[in-house]
């Protein structure tokens, strides 16, 4: 006897109404505007503008190695240099004009529909996870979160929740206090600024051990907020702990 699966009524509704919606709202690419045939993506041109690491990469980080690099290097200088907490970078895209455009949309101009497309992005580059594993997004503080009025690390690790990826853990982490913009810091004030400000959610604990984490970000600028995340899971007890963000910001771009 075969076991019929039902599709989530949500989907129904989604996916009868869909058409509608694009004859009265008609999908444009959210980056230049042209005219779509369907509501999932960028136009042909705007997606080529997109930087999608590649490989060889960095074994331990998974930094794209430049093209003429001898494929006998394995491990990227600063992993060398300062070997990383985490288990790996799953990074859909390298952070150029196009990927800034898209996370400004997305954060701050409240185009949340968005977070599927972004979402496919970072699961294109992610490790073979089961539902073992979770994804924990970085928290906002609550301020920040009441302004904003959501967390789009949160519906980014829902997002990779429903394409079966790993099971959402929204309220994992939780950030003690505000901290400025970490951008115009140094590498050590970004680090310093950071000390003590993320904690394990406790109603979460007993999950968080021994268990295999996606750690859910935007972007990933200097790893300072993303390295104090990995401390505090690892710490909890965590066994594996991978970074999957939207943007990567390769750090030859900040300033030490």
């Amino acid at each position: 006897m075969q076991h019929s699966h039902s599709m989530p009524v949500s989907r129904i509704i989604s996916e009868t109404f869909a058409p509608l919606v694009d004859l009265v709202y008609p999908p444009r690419c959210p980056l230049c505007g042209e005219g779509l045939a369907e509501q999932r993506g960028l136009c042909a041109s705007c997606w080529g503008e997109l930087a999608i690491p590649g490989e060889p990469n960095c074994r331990l980080c998974q930094r794209p190695f430049d093209s003429s690099s001898s494929h006998a290097i394995k491990t990227c200088a600063p992993c060398l240099e300062q070997p990383p907490l985490h288990d790996g970078i799953a990074a859909g895209t390298l952070y150029n004009d196009a990927a800034r455009r898209l996370v400004l949309s997305f954060k701050h101009g409240n185009k949340i529909a968005l977070a599927p497309m972004l979402a496919r992005l970072i699961a294109a580059r992610l490790p073979e996870t089961d539902g073992d594993w979770l994804t924990v997004p970085v928290p906002l503080h609550r301020f920040r979160l009441w302004r904003r009025g959501f967390n789009q690390s949160a519906l980014l690790a829902r997002e990779l929740g429903r394409m079966g990826r790993a099971k959402p853990m929204v309220d994992g982490l939780l950030r003690t206090r505000a901290t400025p913009a970490l951008g115009s810091l140094g590498k050590a004030q970004r680090a310093r600024t950071m000390e003590g400000v993320i904690a394990i959610n406790p109603r979460r604990m007993d999950q968080i051990k021994d268990a295999k984490i996606l750690l859910v970000d935007d972007v990933l600028t200097s790893g300072a907020t993303s390295g104090a995340c990995v401390s505090t899971l690892k710490q909890a007890g965590a066994s594996k702990v991978v970074i999957a963000c939207f943007s990567r910001v390769l750090d030859e771009a900040l300033e030490a």
